[in-house]
């Protein structure tokens, strides 16, 4: 699919989409649960649908009434034999249902698209290899099985801390207690952090001992709830940063305490257009894209803890540089840190390229609010926001979508 869109300003009221981040951790918690949960504030978007799949494979039984999911937990210790998840391109929900599978012993698949399969799994190789825990990946499939056992674990602390709550998920089922020693610097210390919020919703304790070092007391169990997913801070930095860009768009919905990371966008917005800001984004590298996109246009910037950016959807440093070219900005991508140079900024010079990435699409999307422009492959919104270029339309955007 093309996305069309037409230069000009948006205004109006607009709710914050829920956050994917959160509404994975609930979800997947009420399909631990005993007993039946009510989670309200659940997207369509393709990520949703694929935890949603992982969890009926793993004979969890849900409902879904407009945005609200009744979810009937799964006898987590008798999944059934032989069972296939099916995570579609979403990487949380592959690196979360890893360790759940690997509770009775039996054996499991996991399927995705070959992008999301050759993503790194090396910390769970690792931890495996150690317990003798069978772990295959194919180009169509990674299998599993054995039985993932309670006791410390030395990771470091930065990479991707979906690997730290996929444990996190598991290891309080365990009869024994266990520890997580994460080994400094730690990253993404705010999701971990939301997955320690979400967990206790259900009545699961997890502390932090101390900066790097997180207890987990075996033999909990998980109880049904009713709760609402909150709003987004990370799809919701698109529709700020149109609004720094001359829009009038007022957002609600989205908790002014809330632990998510990207929060932090109205720090890092206001940063830009004075000189040459240095913003690192270790901690929040889904704002990568944006960022870089509102730089091109404010006079540039340096982005540090870039590194992550690469094992994404699509290579996202070295995708934003090559459709920042289009507009005339020039960007050098390093290994871990970006630079957008001041540039004289101007409609693109060509169609740009969606790289399959949601967030690259709604950064363009951004961007062509100001010059016009054409976005190939606009369709990848849908993995996380099946209805932004309707979003936009209703604040008052002229979009047109042409079959690709």
């Amino acid at each position: 699919m093309i996305a069309e869109i037409k230069p000009g300003k948006g205004k109006g009221i607009m709710a914050a989409p829920p956050s994917k981040s959160m509404a994975h951790r609930l979800l997947i918690g009420a399909g631990l649960s005993k007993g039946k949960s009510i989670i309200e504030g659940i997207s369509s978007s393709e990520d949703m649908k694929a935890t949603l799949d992982c969890l009926s494979a793993i004979g969890a039984k849900y409902e879904i009434s407009g945005d609200k999911v009744e979810i009937t937990g799964a006898d987590i210790r008798n999944i059934p034999e032989d069972a296939v998840l099916r995570c579609r391109e979403s990487g949380s929900t592959l690196r979360f249902f890893i360790p759940i599978c690997l509770l009775d012993g039996k054996t499991f698949s996991l399927t995705g698209s070959e992008k999301l399969l050759s993503r790194p799994l090396s910390v769970y190789e690792d931890i495996f290899k150690k317990q003798n825990i069978r772990f295959e990946v194919n180009p169509d499939k990674i299998t599993l099985g054995g039985k993932l056992r309670s006791g410390t674990y030395k990771i470091k602390g930065n990479i991707s801390s979906q690997f730290i709550t996929g444990l996190l998920f598991v290891l309080p089922l365990m009869e024994e207690d266990s520890v997580i020693q994460l080994i400094p610097p730690v990253e993404s210390r705010s999701y971990i952090n939301l997955t320690i919020e979400a967990l206790s919703a259900f009545g699961i304790e997890i502390i932090w001992q101390d900066e790097k070092t997180l207890f987990i007391k075996g033999n909990q169990s998980y109880n049904p709830v009713s709760a609402k997913v909150e709003g987004d801070y990370s799809n919701a930095a698109f529709f700020a940063a149109l609004n720094e860009l001359g829009s009038e768009i007022e957002i609600t919905g989205l908790n002014p305490d809330s632990l998510q990371g990207d929060k932090v966008y109205e720090k890092n917005f206001a940063l830009l257009g004075k000189g040459m800001p240095t913003i690192n984004i270790s901690d929040c590298p889904d704002l990568g894209p944006i960022l870089f996109a509102l730089a091109a246009v404010k006079g540039g910037g340096i982005f540090t803890g870039t590194r992550r950016l690469k094992i994404k959807e699509s290579d996202r440093a070295s995708a934003m540089a090559e459709e920042l070219t289009k507009f005339g900005v020039a960007v050098t991508v390093h290994e871990d840190s970006v630079v957008v140079y001041p540039h004289d900024f101007h409609a693109p010079t060509e169609i740009l390229n969606g790289h399959n990435d949601h967030r690259i699409v709604m950064s363009c999307a951004v961007l062509s609010t100001i010059t016009g422009g054409k976005i190939d492959g606009a369709e990848a919104s849908a993995k996380s926001l099946p209805d932004f270029f309707e979003r936009l339309e209703k604040l008052g955007f002229e979009v047109i979508l042409h079959d690709a």
